[in-house]
């Protein structure tokens, strides 16, 4: 098998074969320099993205590429200089917007995160304390969390998300939950001082703190 043969066989996200062509066209008039080329501008977008705290290097690199192959032609006949350069520009927006995506979206409220939270006025503050809390963390810190704790609910899904979000990071589960855990205690330590700080002002004319 050719080695763009093998390229194109690896990718998660479709091109059309005449685009894909432009593209390896684009990287070098020689095949299989070409996909050569594109094999290490991939690996090195999912590096990029690991790098970062991303907890979908390998589709985020894929949305990449296609972002790029859907600018061929101009980048074929305007673009000058190395094109791996152009993917890793594109590929800096692409984490950024994938990151603000994550910190918009909820996740559950993780257990003995906070104490006494049974009344829903003491849960619903938990949780604006805790997404104010996340967003202190470092971008990887906060991926995580979002990962060891999100996703579908289940417990056996649980243990089998957890044990691949172990195997990505080349670790072991019980070394995944020692950080999780090193995280969580700075996570309660801010909720609670939040939580306290919030029922302070609870009966004032004044705002909570955001």
């Amino acid at each position: 098998m050719s080695t763009t043969g093998s390229v194109r066989k690896k990718r998660k996200i479709d091109l059309t074969a005449e685009t894909f062509d432009q593209l390896l066209g684009w990287l070098d008039h020689d095949r299989d320099r070409a996909g050569r080329k594109y094999e290490q501008i991939r690996a090195s977008l999912i590096k990029i993205f690991w790098y970062r705290g991303c907890a979908m290097p390998e589709e985020l690199a894929d949305e990449t590429i296609d972002r790029v192959a859907g600018k061929i032609q101009q980048l074929a006949t305007a673009y000058e200089g190395d094109p791996a350069l152009y993917f890793y520009g594109v590929a800096n927006n692409v984490s950024l917007e994938y990151l603000k995506r994550k910190h918009d979206l909820s996740m559950p409220l993780p257990d003995d995160l906070v104490e006494d939270t049974h009344e829903l006025e003491d849960e619903e503050q938990a949780y604006q304390c805790l997404e104010q809390c996340m967003s202190s963390l470092s971008a990887r810190n906060r991926e995580l969390v979002f990962e060891y704790y999100g996703g579908e609910n289940g417990e056996q899904r649980k243990i089998d998300r957890r044990k691949e979000l172990a195997r990505r990071m080349g670790i072991g589960t019980n070394a995944l939950w020692i950080r999780v855990h090193r995280v969580k205690k700075v996570l309660r330590t801010c909720v609670s001082e939040c939580l306290v700080g919030r029922q302070s002002h609870n009966g004032s004319d004044g705002p909570l703190p955001v």
